[in-house]
């Protein structure tokens, strides 16, 4: 009979939170990119103690946060292997499956045929249809949108095709259920990483998008940790928008959040109320969707110092069998001219009292490290892809 392992792990995404442009970033536009760097130097330093005791400041040099001389646990940090630079890409990866081919953009719009059909299915006409920043898009069309109910539809760099509406002109449930025809319809050549709901309220030009945005990911095409853990008997419990990049597939139990902190209570309050052994995986968006794509960095790096100051809360919650893993999806440089992702390596920083301290894990060739790692701390059946390390930081 197959016996459980006794460890819990924590596993945070700091969405966006690159550390250094990838050897192939020449491909994507992305030289220079640096986001922890280069952040930290637009503000004058980054006030990050309690990352910095993890070894934050000895994976780069980080204006404001320097390297300490023995680390609380593990550091390192991990190279993208996929084609790709989008969230469920990095999170497909980071969970054990690698991405050969990349999803499908649309730098000139979506297909006619495709949006024909979507018309056709939601009885709403389509206006936008090209790339786009949210934001911009809904001043642009928003009045049209509100006199004619035609939906906003647009994309970005990532594979995305995204569905915006004021919710006085489109209901929230309404608006997902055309997601949900979009996801039908984006299958095999245009199957997209994710359709997106991007729901706003209030009078133009002064809109605000809501925290009722959601992600309609497309399923791993195999299994990730995720479906392996399930598999062997534990719970997943998924906090933000994990449950929206694996298309659920591996997930117990999940709650949306709406910001960072409300993602970090959301965390705290499960690491009480979850005491069997299990996994917590939380996102924390606000880096990626307010401030990277909107070339805030001013934003960026108060959302860093914030989630400093929480962090003792969440060590504080953790008990002996206990393990916190921090790490990101991909870059999102707000200090670059692009407001699009990077395709950036990120760092890995984990603690715990069943991990060794100040042990360096090197350069990662693959995120899928850290799924293949999470697997065998778990006597887990292996994933897909990645090169375990969990014997080198196990007391």
């Amino acid at each position: 009979m197959f016996v459980l392992s006794n460890y819990r792990v924590i596993w945070i995404v700091l969405d966006s939170v690159g550390i250094g442009a990838l050897p192939d970033a020449k491909e994507y536009g992305d030289e220079g990119s640096n986001t922890l760097v280069n952040t930290a130097r637009a503000v004058g330093g980054l006030n990050l103690p309690n990352l910095q005791k993890l070894g934050l400041g000895n994976l780069d040099d980080i204006e404001g946060v320097p390297p300490v001389k023995e680390a609380k646990g593990v550091y390192g940090t991990m190279k993208e292997k996929s084609k790709g630079k989008d969230s469920t890409t990095g999170h497909w990866e980071m969970a054990g499956l690698i991405t050969n081919k990349p999803f499908p953009t649309y730098p000139n719009g979506f297909p006619e045929e495709i949006i024909k059909e979507f018309e056709k299915r939601t009885g709403r006409r389509v206006i936008g249809n090209k790339p786009a920043s949210g934001t911009v898009i809904i001043k642009e069309l928003g009045k049209e949108h509100e006199s004619t109910g035609a939906l906003i539809v647009y994309t970005s760099a990532d594979s995305v095709f995204q569905i915006a509406a004021h919710e006085n002109v489109v209901p929230v449930k309404e608006l997902y259920r055309y997601c949900e025809i979009a996801r039908e319809i984006l299958k095999g050549e245009h199957g997209v990483a994710r359709v997106i709901a991007r729901p706003f309220i209030g009078k133009w030009p002064n809109y605000t998008r809501t925290a009722n945005r959601r992600d309609f990911s497309i399923k791993p095409p195999e299994p990730t940790v995720l479906n392996l853990l399930v598999k062997s008997g534990y719970s997943v419990y998924a906090v933000g928008k994990i449950y929206d990049l694996f298309g659920g597939s591996g997930i117990t139990e999940s709650v949306h959040t709406e910001n960072n902190m409300d993602g970090v209570d959301k965390t705290i309050k499960w690491m009480k109320e979850k005491k069997e052994s299990c996994l917590i995986f939380t996102n924390l968006v606000d880096y990626d969707m307010r401030y990277g794509h909107r070339n805030d960095y001013v934003g960026y790096a108060k959302a860093l110092e914030e989630f400093d100051e929480r962090l003792p809360e969440i060590e504080d919650e953790m008990d002996d069998r206990d393990i916190l893993i921090l790490t990101a999806d991909h870059g999102c440089d707000p200090t670059t001219p692009s407001t699009d992702h990077s395709r950036e390596r990120v760092p890995l920083l984990i603690v715990g009292k069943p991990v060794k301290k100040n042990i360096y894990v090197g350069e990662r060739e693959t995120f899928a490290d850290l799924g293949q790692t999470v697997a065998e701390i778990y006597d887990a059946p292996p994933t897909k892809d990645g090169v375990s390390f969990a014997k080198e930081i196990l007391k």
